[in-house]
């Protein structure tokens, strides 16, 4: 499959849609998973990240990664066109930051979306690598969160569940999940919609009506 074809035809609504109509109602991420650069489109392949709130650094394990769980392991596990993609805790943290950025773009991973914030901002911007959280906050996960497992099923606040390997789809409007059987036929169905959906764009353009569109094309 075409990574660069689907970022450059597709956006998240004709995916959700075509997915709506194949029964797939809970694919779309928590609406307040945002790209920092509203101008982002994300493709690629779901790392899934589990994370779970903590308090403090004192944990059984030794070692000074530890504080982090697995986070490390998790991030230098990503491989060319993976997204780290993170769910569990609260969210009332930064999970995701300019170091963890610097380190993905190495590896050839094609972002990060996390449940939680994101922080350092402006080095992520001036880097442009692909990132999308609830927002801009600075306070650390390292006394707040670890990450507890990694490759696994991850589920998010509204019920999505993503898998490894799930192809994964943000622009300004969210972020939606496509399950990894039926990529290909959830790819294929959106192609054809907004193909169709620019015949129909151009007809109207050029005097037809809304009704005499639908009536041709059953697009709308």
């Amino acid at each position: 499959m075409n990574l660069h074809d689907i970022r450059k035809e597709l956006f998240t609504a004709v995916i959700g849609d075509v997915m709506d109509g194949m029964g797939l109602y809970r694919q779309l991420l928590p609406p307040e998973i945002r790209p920092l650069d509203p101008a982002t489109v994300l493709v690629g392949y779901a790392m899934p990240v589990l994370e779970a709130d903590c308090y403090g650094v004192e944990i059984a394990s030794e070692g000074r990664t530890a504080a982090f769980g697995k986070m490390f392991a998790a991030l230098d596990s990503l491989k060319r066109d993976e997204i780290y993609l993170c769910a569990g805790g609260s969210g009332l943290y930064a999970q995701w930051g300019e170091l963890m950025s610097t380190r993905a773009r190495v590896l050839g991973a094609a972002g990060a979306v996390v449940a939680g914030y994101s922080r350092d901002t402006k080095g992520i911007f001036s880097m442009g690598f692909p990132v999308f959280s609830r927002g801009c906050y600075a306070l650390d996960q390292g006394v707040r969160g670890r990450v507890i497992d990694y490759r696994c099923p991850i589920e998010f606040s509204n019920g999505t569940v993503v898998e490894p390997g799930d192809l994964i789809f943000g622009d300004i409007d969210g972020v939606v999940a496509v399950p990894r059987a039926r990529t290909e036929e959830v790819i294929g169905a959106a192609l054809e919609k907004v193909r169709g959906e620019n015949a129909v764009r151009k007809a109207i353009e050029q005097g037809m009506s809304t009704v005499e569109a639908f009536e041709t094309y059953g697009i709308m």
